[in-house]
């Protein structure tokens, strides 16, 4: 043979191909055209040998009718001319006896990407739609979508669209979603394909004839079909439960993706819904594919946003493997974090702990952060844990506890005592300087060396190369002068000197020179503007994080989109609004609740849902604002479940960001929603904390950025309706 790419070996082909003792042995011409599509797919131009493949076709080999089929295909566009007499043996294969040379036939000539294809294959394809072999008819219908991609500017042709809506009934299951496909595909510029009552009750009906790739888009087409009655409704939901349970992932999540949108104002039904799926769904978290199991992990880290103790018996199914990849890691100890509970979380934290001195350090720094959120509500056990870590003496852990110790001290006061008591032992090897800076200058007066801490970052100063870290100094000195003036005195004046007199940077100077003339006003005035407000220790009683309504991400669930990793939930709030029908029988189950005012009845109050706010968020802006209004609401609190006080706000859209377990003696519970542009923010406390022998009368304080007043007392009349009327309900 010669060498591989001469112009000798295509002759040597072509030779062969053209040899009539060749062509009368069968095996030997199949071998020749073997090698051709060898050669080809190898990368060698063999388009020369296009009129004798094109002969080839002629034999009743259906192997060496495909190996010809794939050839032709390859070298149309490179030989228009010879094209033609492919596209005969094509439509002459249409009309051959055995249904498996005609459907490879129609499939390969709808493969052809020339213009003028249309005219060609039209006919053929018409024709396959009514053909009595499944396999064919199976190859026309897609066969209408590539036709209709190649002049995707022409009108489209109705009779055609007749063909495949009447072949959704065929009787062959991969014909009805292909029709599907092909219909969602030409009419794509008109809202895809069209999903009526009739349509739907049939697909519901051949769903169990469908394998589960086929049933997983049909469940994504129904999502286009609103029924019209309750009744129609359930009977809908009846047939779809059997398929929530379902042995393949894919079909389970697309069942419930479709259960919630349409029980979407039944929550309990979506409820039910899914606690069917939660089986499914810790099955593909354990399942062999990483791609699958990180999949599952975000689905069921969106499911507990609505139901966070659903998965709370499977907790050590989210324990990590050692071989797996970090992003699954990173996965897992989020949604443990949001497991822990009385009963387990001595197990979750040993586990927390074991992750903690793993070589990777963005692994072993992500456990020491979950550690900190669990110490929020389990602050004495996570304590224990975050200072023994200290005892290890590595760099990047001994980081992770400071940052760690800095958020615990801010959301939960209590614990500050303990924290500073730390901090002391691990101040000699500080690899967070900025972190650490700030403690000792928040909590400076518990912490006996913080001055002397603070004199060593003095003294070496001038290598000191970060700004961020020279700012934090001329800070903490200055919180740390307030509070032990005899100890700090001397170094804070050395400090100013050097960033005022000999700093490079602009930003620290401008600091230093900020702090210095503060200094020169008094210390009482230094002391309003640089002491800020310390944390409320009330914020540390309140529950965990607020369980979110599912209609608030049911639209990105089973969707790419889930997969991000971003906060959707604005995007969410849009497609809903965007979604909401606009006639009488499709209003929304929330409609702006509207207050007049007695006074001024030109005047409206209109509350509306926004983006949720995080506890952070919420607590920083509480912190900042001052109260613009206080009142006595008249009202006891509502002896009723936490879950129908949240139900009952959210209906008139106040959104409850946390409150205090029901048997607290001091009851409170935070508010927030918006009105006209505003966002309102209220507490709802039991008993007016500053007027004694109260009785058990709610009281309501209101925070507001921007002001408007006239908004406030709408917020708080709508507020003491709600309220009324659930004391009402409940005796």
């Amino acid at each position: 043979m010669p060498y591989f790419g001469s112009e000798e070996t295509v002759k040597e082909l072509k030779r062969a191909l053209s040899n009539p003792n060749v062509q009368a042995d069968r095996l030997r011409y199949k071998n020749y055209i073997t090698k051709v599509i060898r050669y080809m797919t190898q990368g060698l131009d063999v388009s020369a040998l296009f009129m004798d493949m094109v002969k080839a076709s002629a034999k009743v080999d259906i192997v060496q009718k495909k190996l010809v089929y794939l050839y032709m295909c390859t070298y149309a566009s490179d030989k228009p001319d010879l094209a033609l007499l492919a596209i005969n043996t094509f439509r002459k294969d249409c009309a051959d006896p055995n249904p498996m040379v005609r459907g490879l036939a129609l499939r390969n000539m709808c493969n052809f990407r020339m213009p003028g294809m249309t005219e060609y294959i039209e006919q053929p394809i018409v024709a396959g739609l009514r053909d009595k072999a499944s396999y064919v008819r199976r190859v026309a219908v897609l066969g209408c979508a590539k036709m209709h991609s190649l002049q995707p500017n022409t009108e489209i042709d109705g009779i055609i669209v007749n063909e495949l809506y009447a072949l959704l009934r065929d009787p062959d299951p991969v014909v009805v979603v292909n029709c599907l496909r092909a219909l969602e595909e030409i009419l794509k510029d008109e809202g895809g394909v069209v999903i009526n009552k009739p349509i739907a009750h049939h697909l519901l009906n051949r769903m169990k004839d469908l394998d589960s790739w086929a049933q997983s888009e049909v469940l994504t087409f129904l999502l286009r079909y609103h029924p019209r009655s309750d009744d129609e409704l359930f009977d809908v939901l009846s047939l779809l439960h059997a398929f929530l349970q379902s042995a393949h992932a894919h079909v389970a999540v697309a069942t419930l993706r479709l259960f919630l949108h349409l029980a979407s104002a039944h929550p309990a039904v979506q409820a039910d819904a899914l606690l069917c799926t939660s089986a499914p769904l810790l099955a593909t978290c354990g399942a062999a594919s990483r791609e699958l199991r990180f999949t599952g992990l975000c689905h069921v880290q969106q499911v507990m946003r609505s139901q966070p103790g659903l998965f709370g018996t499977h907790y050590k199914c989210f324990f990590c493997g050692y071989s797996e990849p970090t992003y699954i890691k990173f996965r897992k100890m989020e949604i443990l974090v949001e497991l822990v509970n009385d009963e387990n979380v001595a197990l979750v934290l040993e586990e927390l702990r074991s992750y903690c001195t793993d070589v990777s350090p963005e692994l072993a720094q992500a456990a020491i952060a979950a550690i900190g959120r669990i110490a929020r509500t389990y602050s004495e056990k996570c304590l224990d844990i975050l200072t023994g870590l200290l005892a290890l003496k590595q760099d990047h852990i001994t980081s992770a506890v400071i940052q760690t110790f800095r958020d615990l001290v801010w959301f939960c006061p209590q614990s500050t005592a303990a924290v500073c008591q730390t901090v002391e032992a691990c101040v000699d090897s500080p690899q967070d300087s900025e972190t650490l800076l700030w403690l000792l200058g928040e909590h400076g007066e518990q912490i006996s060396s913080a001055p002397y801490v603070m004199e060593g970052y003095i003294d070496g100063l001038k290598t000191e190369l970060s700004s961020a870290v020279k700012m934090e100094l001329l800070t903490t000195a200055v919180k740390t002068f307030l509070c032990r003036p005899a100890e700090t005195q001397d170094m804070l004046g050395r400090l100013l000197h050097y960033c005022i007199e000999e700093e490079s940077d602009v930003c620290v100077r401008d600091r230093a020179l900020l702090y210095y003339r503060l200094l020169q006003r008094g210390v009482e005035e230094t002391r309003k503007v640089v002491t800020g407000p310390k944390s409320d220790p009330s914020m540390s009683v309140l529950t965990g994080r607020q369980e979110e309504p599912i209609s608030q991400w049911a639209s990105t669930f089973n969707t790419l989109g889930l997969l991000s990793g971003r906060d959707l939930c604005l995007q969410t709030a849009v497609i809903s609004a965007a979604d909401q029908p606009s006639n009488s029988t499709g209003k929304e189950l929330l409609p702006d609740v509207t207050l007049s005012s007695p006074n001024d009845t030109e005047e409206e109050i209109s509350l509306s849902l926004g983006p949720p706010l995080s506890h952070e968020t919420f607590e920083k802006m509480w912190l900042d604002l001052e109260i613009l209004h206080r009142q006595t609401l008249g009202s006891p609190r509502p002896r009723t479940a936490p879950d129908t006080l949240q139900a009952a706000l959210q209906l008139v859209k106040i959104q409850t960001l946390a409150f205090t377990p029901g048997d607290t003696v001091l009851w409170k519970a935070y508010i927030y929603t918006r009105s006209t542009g505003t966002l309102i923010l209220a507490e709802l406390l039991q008993g007016d904390p500053q007027a004694p022998g109260s009785d058990e009368s709610l009281v309501v304080s209101v925070k507001q950025q921007p002001v408007n007043q006239h908004a406030i007392r709408g917020f708080a009349s709508i507020l003491k309706s709600v309220l009324q009327t659930l004391n009402v309900d409940s005796s």
